[in-house]
């Protein structure tokens, strides 16, 4: 009877053991697995294309992602990361576990890159915003943005490229390849230029191309999107009649000086295409990426008997507009005199 009670005791002791052991497993597997493990207060966790496995787990301890790398590395292996990882830009957040996290890198379930832009002067601008926001560099885009050949693909050359290029807020994941972006703003472009923005292109005797060229030089000009129909029915009526245009912001282009804040007569004596005080019509390209709102002010312009215009005294970023050269030299000479007070010599 004694014998039996003891090994009664016994088989309990191991029971509790083995109890405690199994609780003490669940413990460790729920917080391997289950239990919030992001660390970093950094938003995105980024896998780059073809980056070895190893890096990636080193970059996740070194870089302090996770609260215990011991246990990332265990749910990695046993959830065969290694042989799954998915580059991209991965969400983090706090109430990730390593299950989670493990299974989006694995899955590819990345989130993608609101790519907005707006606002941008030249290409190197622009290939800027995209190295910023993607995997691949600036110098990466820039080459394919002077790429005359790609261009072309397009329906471009290397010169009105940039207008293909409008202005928006773009889902695209971040490892996306240059392109597939560039394809993807080609299509975007497509979109925009719809049947009824082609027919009114086609009232004015221009190509969407053509349209945006004239548009950057609106943009150009405005400082406020109200007025731009208003600026636009001015070039286009100089268009008509033969006229130079006579665009300070083409001159500024030119000059490649963006801090001249008063063209001067030695800045309209540059021998470049882009400088419309010497070369009648449209420039080459655009001196700006044209904002949608420029573009429809060309092709709802405003109908007027305008051909000169003159920033207003009063520093307000409107215009004087007018009709006869007389009138224009009241308007410029008024504007001039305010320059003159405010010591703005160029």
């Amino acid at each position: 009877m004694a014998a039996s009670g003891k090994k009664n005791n016994i088989l309990k002791v191991l029971l509790i053991i083995v109890l405690i052991i199994g609780l003490v497993a669940a413990w460790l597997g729920y917080q391997a697995f289950m239990s919030p493990s992001i660390a970093t207060s950094e938003d995105y966790f980024y896998v780059h294309t073809d980056e070895p496995y190893e890096s990636v787990i080193k970059r996740i301890e070194d870089e302090g992602i996770v609260k215990n790398p011991t246990y990332f590395k265990y749910v990695a292996k046993s959830m065969d990361l290694q042989n799954g990882i998915k580059p991209g830009r991965y969400k983090l957040s706090k109430d990730l576990s390593n299950r989670r996290f493990i299974g989006n890198l694995r899955g590819g379930y990345q989130e993608a890159v609101p790519f907005r832009f707006q606002n941008l002067r030249l290409k190197e601008n622009f290939a800027g915003a995209l190295g910023k926001s993607f995997e691949a560099d600036s110098t990466t885009f820039l080459n394919i943005l002077n790429n005359e050949t790609i261009a072309e693909k397009y329906g471009f050359n290397k010169d009105n490229f940039f207008s293909m290029f409008i202005p928006n807020t773009y889902e695209i994941y971040w490892n996306t390849k240059p392109e597939e972006i560039i394809d993807r703003f080609a299509s975007e472009y497509k979109k925009f230029w719809n049947a009824d923005r082609k027919a009114k292109a086609a009232a004015l005797d221009m190509t969407p191309e053509q349209v945006s060229v004239l548009a950057s030089i609106v943009k150009g000009e405005a400082l406020h999107v109200d007025e731009m129909p208003e600026i636009a029915g001015l070039y286009i009526n100089r268009l008509k009649r033969g006229m130079l245009l006579q665009a300070d912001p083409t001159v500024i282009f030119a000059n490649n000086d963006f801090t001249i804040r008063r063209v001067l007569n030695r800045h309209l004596t540059i021998d470049n295409p882009y400088n419309t005080y010497r070369y009648k019509g449209l420039p080459p390209g655009p001196i700006m990426m044209p904002s949608i709102a420029s573009i429809d002010a060309v092709l709802n312009y405003n109908h007027h008997d305008y051909i000169y215009m003159c920033a207003k005294d009063d520093f307000s970023g409107y215009h004087n507009f007018a009709k006869t050269v007389a009138e224009h030299q009241i308007n410029a000479r008024k504007f001039q005199q305010a320059l003159d007070a405010r010591n703005i010599k160029k």
